[in-house]
């Protein structure tokens, strides 16, 4: 709410005549009021600059000796004599106009100096909202924006002037659009650059300045009564963005160290989501993202969308947050059953939230606890009855590959990475269940391209061991049949890919790596990975002779020589040299080697003995 000038008691603000620096202000203010009297523009100009070049060394002097009691105690009276300069309504308005230009950002520096600054530098910011030309405060407000880099990027600068914003936008009278338009960009660059670089005792005053952002939101929601049409669209759409927008920030930020002390920016936030037309189904499959970006997006527009880089995170994460608060999910107008019930009816939009969750998952600034109602969120919508057939307009899914893919990713980060043990296991289960949400046709194509663009080892051995799951799940679907050992060529009829030598293909890739084999063997991760393979290769070995069968190419007698002479023969030769070279060293380092070594050996030398006996019965 504004501050109205006659609801000061000015009692509060009498001028010390024994204090020698509100001596010196009251004389500034003096000469300044006789230039500007005098129209003498040049006295006028070099008076105002005296002026401001005195408050500006006083809160300079506050803030380079923050210990100094004496220097924060000159601060705050020199700002209450401002403000009752500003605010009395007996002041000299043509007084007021001048420094108008010149005020909010040096009152704003003051709110550096202490909490106390900081309230009465956002009064006298208000008022000079109440007072002045509305356009012309909303230039002043987004040039101290602009000085981000010049000024401070202490978040105690810009709450007054974030805040001087929120109160502006409604005082406007015209251009609305136009005007929120470039006063955006500088809110949102503020708030990115500032909450990502601060340290705990900043918490306060970051939380400060996300309400006044949140308070900026607001704002722009109330001018919305003031427009028809296309603008008036525009500007929900506008407006839609920013809500994003600021839900990833906050979230990002140190406060979601503690992610529950976000909820009330959130519930906030997600009142003003059905003002700007977004709904949970359309923001977990991106519908509505793709909606009011498109309504802002022209060739007038790219300085403008280039300041929105988290709107799919915050599309997201708007769900997430609903997911988590019940809440949260009212505020939004939202029942979030029926939103995952429409998820699981549609693998279309089941696969579009899934990749969306990706932006969150991948995301190195959101929090742990974010990634963790994330992948709870992503397997509460593959529980349950969930439809597997294509929607009319999804018989040919290859385009929702890539982004598939990009996500399942990113579940591998998380399983790679996070630090807690039941996130990583419920991340499995997570890459686990999507995996079976895609067609058999394409979900070995999926595992292949996830092993070949990993760089994880570990990761690597994880995906060949769902390989071999995947592989002995396709075998039991087929009868066994009376044939002998059929070739590879015969199998037209098998839709599988794991009926292939597909799974013969990564085997290779990890035995006879593309740079060349064998494979290096320098960890304990590289040698996971390549048991793995070997496993997988004793699998597929045993599996076709017990079936008689040869569906994957693996008891073709090429296949087997290829195996035993360009994979086999030169890994045991490796693995006998570590296994020599550590038993020399005899330390701790060698005796962990060893360890890691054994369980290779044992297999590698039985799939040797099962190729050769292979061979002799081939030869």
């Amino acid at each position: 709410m504004s501050l109205e000038r006659d609801e000061i008691d000015f009692s509060l603000f009498q001028l010390d005549d024994s204090n020698p620096l509100l001596i010196r202000l009251q004389e500034a203010l003096d000469t300044c009021s006789k230039a500007l009297e005098a129209d003498d523009f040049r006295e006028s100009e070099n008076a105002v600059r005296s002026l401001i070049d005195l408050l500006d060394s006083v809160s300079e002097t506050a803030l380079s000796d923050p210990e100094n009691v004496e220097s924060k105690e000159n601060a705050l009276v020199v700002l209450e004599e401002i403000q009752r300069i500003v605010c009395s309504p007996s002041s000299n308005q043509m007084l007021l106009d001048a420094l108008s230009f010149e005020l909010p950002n040096v009152v704003a520096k003051f709110a550096c100096v202490s909490d106390k600054c900081g309230e009465i530098a956002e009064r006298i910011i208000e008022c000079l909202v109440s007072i002045c030309s509305p356009r012309d405060m909303l230039t002043i407000l987004c040039e101290a924006l602009d000085s981000l880099d010049k000024v401070s990027k202490t978040p105690a600068y810009f709450v007054p002037i974030l805040n001087g914003l929120s109160k502006v936008f409604p005082c406007i009278q015209r251009r609305h659009l136009e005007q929120i338009k470039v006063t955006i960009p500088g809110v949102l660059n503020v708030l990115k650059a500032v909450s990502s670089e601060l340290d705990d005792e900043d918490s306060d005053t970051l939380k400060l300045l996300f309400s006044r952002a949140v308070s900026v939101a607001t704002s722009i929601q109330a001018v919305s009564p003031k427009l028809v049409g296309r603008e008036k669209e525009e500007l929900g759409a506008l407006l839609g963005l920013f809500v994003l927008q600021i839900m990833a920030l906050i979230t990002r930020s140190y406060l979601a160290k503690e992610v529950l002390r976000c909820t009330s920016f959130m519930l906030q936030l997600s009142h003003l989501l059905p003002f700007c037309g977004l709904s949970y189904i359309g923001l977990i499959t991106g519908r509505d993202v793709y909606t009011i970006t498109s309504m802002i997006v022209g060739e007038d527009h790219d300085d403008l969308m280039s300041c929105f880089g988290f709107i799919k995170h915050g599309a997201s994460l708007a769900v997430i947050w609903g997911h988590i608060s019940d809440e949260v999910a009212k505020a939004a107008g939202e029942n979030l059953t029926t939103v995952k019930d429409q998820l699981r009816s549609s693998q279309t939009k089941r696969w579009q939230a899934i990749s969306m969750l990706g932006y969150v998952l991948s995301s190195i600034d959101q929090p742990w606890e974010l990634k963790y109602h994330g992948i709870d969120l992503l397997l509460s919508i593959m529980d349950g009855d969930i439809s597997q057939k294509f929607d009319g307009d999804h018989i040919d899914c290859s385009s929702d590959m890539p982004s598939l893919f990009t996500s399942l990713q990113a579940v591998e980060w998380v399983i790679m990475s996070a630090p807690d043990a039941v996130l990583r296991k419920t991340a499995f289960a997570a890459l686990k269940r999507v995996l079976a949400d895609i067609p058999s046709h394409q979900r070995f194509d999926m595992l292949k391209a996830l092993i070949t663009n990993s760089n994880s080892p570990s990761m690597i051995a994880i995906l060949m061991d769902l390989v071999k799951e995947e592989t002995l799940m396709e075998i039991q679907k087929v009868p066994p049949g009376n044939d002998t050992i059929k070739n590879i060529e015969n199998k037209s009829n098998l839709s599988s890919p794991c009926w292939s030598s597909n799974a013969l293909e990564l085997v290779e890739f990890v035995l006879r790596p593309p740079k060349g084999g064998p494979p290096s063997l320098p960890e304990h991760g590289d040698a996971v990975l390549v048991l793995s393979a070997l496993n997988l290769y004793r699998f597929l070995l045993i599996t076709e002779s017990t079936g008689k069968t040869n569906y994957t190419g693996v008891l073709s007698e090429s296949n087997m020589q290829k195996a035993y002479k360009e994979w086999f023969l030169p890994l045991r030769t490796l693995v006998s040299g570590m296994e020599a070279e550590n038993e020399r060293d005899n330390n701790e380092i060698a005796v962990n080697m060893l360890c890691a070594l054994n369980p290779v050996q044992l297999v590698l030398y039985r799939c040797i003995e099962l190729v050769e006996e292979k061979l002799k019965q081939c030869g």
